[in-house]
């Protein structure tokens, strides 16, 4: 799809964004969780209106938490056994593509539908499948470039510098990866690894069917639909934002012409039968607008 940038001032209503990865959330977390909850997963929420989705054997768990404590909006962790520590860990934060969710949540039913062996595969460095560097090759089709920002990290950057895959080389500490920025794998975007427009994070064991999934939906070229005044992610010189043309009307056919001709009253007849509007009659209930 090709287009070309418009004014931000003078854009409003329903918008293609591209790349998708300046696109941010949609707010709404029904996308991503419908292909668990489609496998009948348990659906339970708190007082606060945070969401938690457990699988039937409690092997997977993920948490929509928009009163959660920080900005980790979806936390999703995968458990050999339900009292152990998890064996791996996803964190998307509240600005993060929901579509980008949605591909890992799908990619992640299908796993679960396989077995454990599936949705607890750990990638394994140097072979041929499950070699975790495999998860970069949708960006690299898409002109992502490799970096290196820091000497422990080996980092994937997009052709407009504003979105980045980093993976940390050497020993991490499990616990840091659950909970903070400090994880193997981290994708994030904007002009500031401080403060970036949206981030992701997937610790050292993420399956990379998983993984790969994200990435393929990040590289996907197919711009994303937004409604441009509830988002603040569009920045200036950054996003690209099409605005969606409106309808062309459809010209009449001759037919369409002599059938409102033929069903026109002649001005002959009465009026006294033709209905009128007066102050009694009930106008009809106005159309509710976004």
């Amino acid at each position: 799809m090709t287009s070309q940038p418009y004014p931000h001032r003078e854009i409003d209503g329903d918008v293609y964004v591209s790349p998708r990865h300046l696109a941010s959330s949609t707010f709404t977390g029904d996308p991503a969780l419908a292909p668990l909850l489609d496998l009948d997963w348990d659906l339970r929420h708190d007082e606060d209106g945070n969401v938690f989705v457990s699988a039937p054997d409690r092997g997977v768990r993920l948490g929509y938490l928009p009163e959660g404590t920080d900005d980790g909006l979806w936390r999703i962790t995968a458990y050999a056994d339900p009292f152990d520590p998890p064996a791996w860990g996803v964190c998307f934060n509240n600005n993060a593509p929901t579509e980008f969710v949605t591909a890992l949540t799908t990619a992640l039913a299908a796993a679960y539908q396989q077995g454990p062996d599936a949705y607890l595969a750990r990638p394994q460095a140097g072979t041929d499948e499950r070699d975790p560097l495999l998860a970069i090759v949708p960006l690299l089709k898409q002109g992502w470039n490799f970096d290196r920002p820091r000497p422990d990290v080996f980092a994937i950057r997009a052709p407009d510098h504003l979105a980045v895959m980093e993976y940390t080389a050497g020993n991490l500490h499990p616990g840091a990866e659950l909970t903070t920025r400090t994880a193997r794998w981290h994708l994030w975007a904007g002009t500031s690894i401080d403060h970036p427009l949206w981030y992701a994070t997937a610790s050292t064991n993420t399956p990379l069917a998983l993984l790969t999934a994200l990435t393929q939906s990040v590289a996907d070229p197919t711009p994303l639909l937004r409604w441009r005044q509830v988002t603040s992610s569009y920045h200036k010189g950054m996003a690209q934002l099409t605005p969606i043309p409106a309808p062309v009307p459809k010209r009449p056919t001759p037919l369409d012409v002599h059938r409102a001709v033929g069903l026109r009253r002649p001005a002959a007849l009465p009026t006294a039968n033709v209905p009128r509007w007066s102050t009694t009659s009930q106008s009809a209930a106005p159309t509710p607008r976004r």
